[in-house]
């Protein structure tokens, strides 16, 4: 007899993700735009608009995997998670009113998230049950300045950016998510393993441990998380546990208590395995940055 499938819903597949990666927002404008407005592509430079009224025009460049223009006619979370360039067209008349913030995420671009997004999400506010709460806080907080304005406002953006994640992940097929991460923590099944990597990438894990976490044989595991994610269950948790590694160190953590962390036998192994990946050992990688 099978065992019933798991619902996504039964674990938590953010919380791990974004403990390790954290992402930062900054408030940087409330109130209406007028005219043209250009967003530049920055490096390490992600972006989340929130249109609480009126329409507009939003125009991106030929071939940045965007559409060429996209008319806004209700309320709508605007989500760049890469360097992205775009304008908004804005009359003044029409009186569009925006909360803009920039988000940083650690490792910029090799934030596991980052990597699993698309490169635009447009999604109207009314689809997303709850958000209005969240809502109501951020432009309550931004219609005057009151102490701590850039701070509250900056968590309310935090938890936006969760709030749209979780519907994403809940609804693949409308944020255009085949493949990758995301598509993986939408799977009932590999949710869980993916999670239980996540949380514990030190642990000693096999194929066959990874099959047991999300409940199936592992020929289906290792055929389906392939197919899903586009990559091997070993050469995922190779990528999550370097992506570990270059933050540890980057922190001043020496090679050994990094592979320690990560369940090497030894610091020799852990650099081979670090090698295999970025093709250089930790230090002359670290000396690099």
């Amino acid at each position: 007899m099978n065992p019933k499938a798991p619902e996504p819903g039964d674990v938590d597949r953010l919380s791990a993700l974004l403990e390790r990666f954290r992402v930062h927002a900054h408030l940087f404008h409330a109130g209406p735009l007028c005219g043209v407005t250009h967003f530049a592509a920055a490096p390490g430079r992600a972006f989340l608009h929130v249109l609480r009224q009126g329409q507009m025009q939003v125009t991106h460049r030929p071939r940045s995997g965007a559409p060429r223009r996209l008319q806004l006619c209700e309320p709508t979370l605007l989500f760049y998670p890469r360097p992205l360039e775009h304008d908004f067209h804005n009359a003044p008349q029409e009186g569009s009113d925006f909360v803009c913030a920039t988000l940083d995420f650690d490792g910029g671009e090799r934030h596991p998230l980052v990597q699993a997004l698309p490169a635009f999400v447009a999604l109207p506010i009314a689809e997303v049950a709850g958000i209005e709460h969240t809502l109501a806080l951020l432009f309550a907080e931004t219609e005057r300045v009151r102490c701590g304005q850039r701070l509250l406002a900056g968590r309310l953006f935090e938890v936006l950016l969760l709030q749209l994640l979780r519907w994403l992940m809940d609804h693949p097929e409308a944020g255009a998510i085949e493949t990758g991460l995301l598509a993986g923590l939408a799977h009932p099944r590999l949710a869980r393993a993916l999670t239980g990597l996540h949380e514990r990438p030190g642990h000693d894990w096999t194929l066959a441990t990874m099959a047991q976490a999300a409940g199936m044989s592992r020929s289906a595991f290792a055929a389906q998380f392939h197919a899903t994610l586009g990559i091997t269950p070993g050469a995922y948790l190779l990528a999550w546990r370097v992506s570990l590694a270059q933050t540890l160190l980057r922190q001043g953590q020496r090679v050994q208590q990094v592979s320690d962390q990560l369940g090497y036998a030894s610091a020799a192994a852990f650099s081979r395995a670090f090698a295999q990946a970025v093709g250089a050992p930790p230090r002359d990688w670290l000396r690099q940055q």
